[in-house]
């Protein structure tokens, strides 16, 4: 008997989907609250804690993997091309082109998975980011597509999803 995907008014209707989500961005410079802005695709949601391999000594069957630090963080975001005088264009160039001539200004990001009903179902917190690289994708003749350009952000911490 051949299975079929549960409709969206099944008991799976609370089960999230990975196209529908917002992004909102916290503590942009000149930026006066939120800015919720649209993306494509976004990745980089996620914790890894690298280890340290050790032989034990005099008992060569044994080899301990040792917790060191955990890895840094990336969130990429992806979007058509858009208007170069937003505030997160402008915190970028700012960052990136700045020289270090000020201090980088942090800001946090809200992911958030919502359902149908535009209701958040899950949220994760990028606290104290800041650009890292800004990247339009190549330019081809042949293609059919919107141009794309990518913004990647380091995090320092990531709320877990609530």
């Amino acid at each position: 008997m051949a299975t079929r995907a549960p409709s969206p008014t099944s008991g799976s209707a609370d089960l999230p989907v990975a196209f529908a989500f917002k992004v909102e961005f916290m503590g942009l410079p000149e930026q006066n609250g939120p800015l919720q802005l649209a993306f494509q695709e976004v990745s980089g949601l996620g914790s890894q804690l690298d280890t340290e391999e050790l032989q034990e000594g005099g008992e060569n069957r044994f080899r301990h993997q040792l917790p060191t630090q955990p890895q840094a963080r990336r969130l990429s975001l992806k979007r058509a091309l858009v208007n170069r005088n937003s505030p997160l264009l402008t915190w970028c160039a700012k960052v990136l082109e700045g020289g270090f001539a000020e201090p980088i200004k942090l800001a946090s990001v809200k992911v958030q998975l919502i359902n149908a009903a535009g209701q958040p179902l899950l949220v994760w917190w990028c606290r104290n980011a800041y650009p890292v690289r800004w990247e339009v994708d190549a330019f081809g003749s042949n293609k059919n597509e919107a141009a794309i350009e990518t913004i990647e952000l380091a995090y320092q911490t990531l709320g877990s999803p609530s």
